[in-house]
């Protein structure tokens, strides 16, 4: 019996990826779609344009299949997937040696839309803080720099409350019943954030020992390795395992570099550089807060809103990662980013 509308797109998508080099007619009888053929036309167009499926052909005698970015893009589920337990879930259990060297070279990440809306929020924020004076611009920016401490390190475990924070960070005021290293990890990106914002050139080009001097800021006086390491390294949560080999870490960062610098998408390469240092864990600790610090300064020094993370959940932005980490799916870690930079825009300046 034919289908009814609304069309899943879901389910054309599943049916091009299981019948590459597909025609719209093989489509439309093989789901048994109750719609015309230039309805499903303009349904595939609408897909295509989300870079999840690539029509190859004119015309009549234009064929579909999933595009290379498909695994990377496609949408998941966070609650279905991690329903499954670690064990359970089928995953990719070691690094993807041609995700940078190959695959990321060849995508765009943002599909139309969202590249436009956040190009009329990065608008929207050139007209707001073109309204500031350098004095309300740079108070701004410290409430930013305050909240992103707060929340990168409260992603990491930290116990600081917000306020506690502050007045950690302005007045020097330790919380009561908190450890010495929790103060000093918010005390650290603070420094980090502040060697970034007075030095936005730092980090442009990218490179491995610019990358290695934010971490050893926000590393100091923590019992954390500064070096690149050399030994295996466990993630909690999953069964998926980095490299272990100091020289292929070297060269996996160094490929990300090159990818980063040559792109010139400033949301990309934010977004890049959140995900690639904490997928390739260069360091034995404090890559995801590495990689928060060094993706704001590549906004920064575009000119473009930074972002604090602040009403991001921390569980979500850890399934996110490990959801990038076992399929090497961007997808959800992308809605984080879009919301957080919506949420400075509207939030800051």
């Amino acid at each position: 019996m034919p289908k009814k509308t609304p069309i899943n797109d879901a389910e054309i998508i599943q049916f091009i990826k299981d019948n590459p080099m597909c025609s719209s007619n093989e489509i439309l009888n093989g789901l048994a779609l109750n719609i015309s053929m230039p309805t499903l036309r303009r349904k595939l167009v609408d897909i295509s344009a989300q870079g999840l499926v690539e029509a190859i052909g004119e015309l009549k005698s234009r064929k579909y299949q999933v595009s290379q970015a498909y695994d990377i893009i496609r949408p998941i589920n966070i609650d279905q997937y991690f329903e499954k337990e670690i064990d359970e879930r089928t995953i990719q259990t070691g690094f993807n040696q041609l995700l940078i060297s190959n695959t990321l070279q060849h995508i765009a990440l943002f599909n139309p839309q969202e590249f436009d809306y956040l190009n009329a929020l990065q608008s929207k924020f050139v007209a707001n803080s073109s309204r500031l004076s350098p004095a309300e611009y740079k108070n701004e920016l410290e409430r930013l720099a305050i909240d992103l401490s707060w929340k990168s390190s409260q992603i990491e475990g930290n116990t600081y409350s917000l306020l506690e924070t502050e007045m950690l960070l302005k007045d020097k005021q330790t919380a009561s019943g908190k450890t010495k290293d929790e103060a000093v990890m918010l005390l650290n990106h603070k420094a980090a954030l502040d060697f970034i914002i007075s030095q936005p050139d730092y980090i442009s080009p990218l490179t491995i020992s610019s990358i290695e001097d934010v971490h050893s800021l926000l590393i100091k006086e923590l019992d954390i390795s500064r070096n690149i390491r050399n030994n295996r390294v466990g993630i909690s949560g999953t069964n998926y395992k980095p490299l272990e080999n100091e020289f292929q870490i070297k060269e996996a960062l160094l490929e990300m570099c090159t990818i980063i610098n040559a792109r010139d998408n400033i949301f990309e390469k934010a977004l890049l550089v959140l995900v690639l240092i904490s997928y390739i864990q260069p360091f034995a600790d404090g890559n995801k807060r590495t990689a928060r610090i060094i993706s704001n300064g590549i906004l920064l020094h575009n000119n473009y809103c930074p972002i604090s993370f602040r009403t991001i959940d921390s569980i979500e932005y850890k399934k996110s990662m490990l959801v990038f980490y076992e399929q090497t799916n961007i997808n959800s870690f992308k809605k984080i980013f879009i919301d957080q930079f919506e949420f400075a825009v509207n939030t800051y300046f």
